[in-house]
């Protein structure tokens, strides 16, 4: 690791100096174009000026406050658009994942799922193999939840508002569709959402209640989304890969009915696929973007996949009871799970694409890093039994990587993210003995991958890719770029050392080549070390009154 000048004291912030670096953000050109390095001076929480290398005497500075740049380059934050840190970027094993990588910012609020509004109960029970329980928040709104973020992380958590914690608020466990006063209230509930701050709405459109909202419901509600100026985000119906054409088809209509700019959660499909689908939105004007992984398997809750929504809509002690009458159990293995293969992202090998990742349950915890085939054949018994048993025990606690039909190579993924609307997106959840490794891999990988070794992106592009363009499309405020008034969101990188360690044998290892990192001018990671600030905040959307 590159040593630090000096490590700060919790919470200084300078004036300090970067010296001897070379800038890079998404509006640069190549390397190659930028020059001499420089020096950049922050003041309080922004860049004061960018300044000619040694033009800021060291007689004017506290000398403590200098970080030698020499040899790397200053990148601004990056910005994870699709995260599950929403619990967990209080934890600081997860704030040094995330800052290792070079991630300043999370936007949580994924896929329909999350705290705010309500009291957090129903996310914390249906999404606790993915972002897990809230340390403090009990009650109230995006605005609450926003404030528990305020100086109280090292990492920016931006929000939107989940349509499935609306929709679950106001019609309960219900699967018909919502009447006209249900609507209203779930309409009242976004705009509030909204007019606290938060960046958007979200839909997990293969999760419950998600699943049951109709297109037409989906597209009203995303009208107080495209009036805010925010964004529509989806985990679209259709099980994407094969499936994709069917959920873009919906975000057309979405997009076309609301008015509101469309952004497709972690589009994972075959790059061809991606392309055209993508080509489609934009020939009939829809406004449109995507973030993905630069992995080609997904991981989520063992639950989505294995059993039908209307068995998971039901309070978790009807569903263990469910699963564990010997009558409804063989009922789903006689005509449930033979339809599983028909989902597109499984198949009929799905026992051994599946990988147990989180197993809440301790009797089962040796079972984790196998997949549902090696560990069904461990315990003497077939795949969907093992699955169902492994459910009931956790209570349904289960996350499993999930291996796709057609895995796709590196230059399959490289064509995905450098399509011009492509946002850097880890879908890291930080939850499991055993996770998918892009929660701790996913950025310095892009880096690494793209720019370092096969070399089909410049640094800019990549700047772009990871930064710039997600803190334009969220309205995320001064952030996004390396320049005199933008906030003091900084990332040092070693364009030698950059990569990504962790794997999916040994998903914990954190990345290398990024050790100095700042948030609001404030050093919170220094020598790869979290310094212990915890400048981070719920970031509120730029357009809103209070700033950003």
């Amino acid at each position: 690791m590159t040593a630090p000048t000096h490590v700060p004291s919790h919470g200084e912030r300078g004036p300090r100096v970067i010296r001897d670096v070379i800038v890079v953000d998404g509006d640069s050109g190549p390397v190659a174009e930028l020059g001499e390095p420089v020096d950049v001076v922050v003041e309080g929480e922004r860049i004061a000026r960018v300044e000619p290398r040694g033009s800021t005497r060291d007689a004017d500075l506290d000398t403590t406050q200098v970080i030698d740049g020499r040899g790397r380059l200053l990148l601004p934050g990056f910005i994870d658009a699709h995260a599950h840190a929403d619990g967990l970027v209080f934890d600081p094993d997860v704030q040094l994942a995330l800052l290792r990588q070079g991630v300043t910012t999370v936007i949580g609020g994924q896929d329909g799922v999350s705290y705010a509004p309500g009291d957090g109960t129903y996310a914390s029970e249906y999404f606790a193999a993915i972002n897990g329980p809230h340390p403090g928040y009990r009650g109230g709104g995006i605005r609450e939840l926003l404030a528990s973020y305020d100086d109280a992380t090292a990492v920016n958590q931006a929000l939107l508002v989940p349509a499935g914690t609306v929709r679950r608020l106001v019609c309960g466990r219900s699967a018909e569709d919502a009447s006209r006063a249900e609507l209203d209230a779930m309409l009242a509930l976004v705009a509030e959402g909204l007019a606290d701050g938060a960046v958007g709405l979200s839909t997990g459109l293969d999760y419950v209640p998600g699943a049951f909202a109709t297109t037409e419901e989906l597209a009203r509600l995303a009208e107080p989304v495209a009036t805010a100026g925010g964004v529509y985000v989806s985990h679209m119906r259709g099980g994407y890969e094969s499936g994709s054409a069917t959920g873009i088809d919906e975000i057309r209509a979405i997009a076309q009915q609301s008015g509101a700019a469309v952004h497709v959660s972690h589009f994972h499909a075959e790059p061809h696929l991606v392309h055209g689908l993508m080509a489609g939105l934009a020939a009939s004007g829809v406004d449109a973007s995507f973030d993905a992984y630069p992995y080609t398997r997904g991981c989520s809750i063992l639950a989505m996949p294995l059993l039908p929504a209307s068995i998971t809509v039901r309070p978790t002690a009807e569903v263990l009871a469910l699963l564990s009458d010997p009558v409804e159990r063989a009922r789903l293995l006689a005509e449930w799970f033979p339809t599983i293969v028909d989902y597109p992202s499984l198949g009929p090998d799905w026992p051994e694409m599946l990988t147990l990742a989180h197993v809440a349950a301790p009797a089962f915890g040796w079972a984790h890093g196998l997949t549902i085939g090696a560990a069904a054949a461990r315990s003497g018994t077939t795949p969907a039994e093992f699955a169902l048993d492994v459910l009931v025990a956790s209570r349904l606690e289960v996350n499993v990587v999930m291996a796709v039909r057609y895995a796709r190579t590196d230059a399959d993924l490289a064509s995905i993210l450098t399509h011009p609307f492509a946002m850097g997106g880890s879908d890291g959840i930080f939850v499991g003995a055993h996770p998918h490794p892009r929660a701790r891999g996913s950025f310095a990988r892009y880096l690494h991958s793209l720019v370092v070794s096969q070399g089909v992106m410049n640094w800019a592009d990549a700047a772009a890719l990871v930064s710039t363009r997600a803190a334009d499309r969220f309205g995320l405020g001064d952030r996004g770029r390396v320049r005199p008034g933008a906030v003091a969101d900084l990332v040092l990188v070693d364009p030698a050392r950059i990569a990504d360690r962790a794997t999916y044998e040994d998903p914990l290892a954190l990345a290398e080549g990024i050790d100095d990192v700042l948030v609001a001018g404030v050093p919170v990671l220094a020598g790869g070390r979290l310094t212990g600030a915890t400048p981070g905040r719920g970031i509120r959307r730029s357009t809103c009154p209070k700033e950003a």
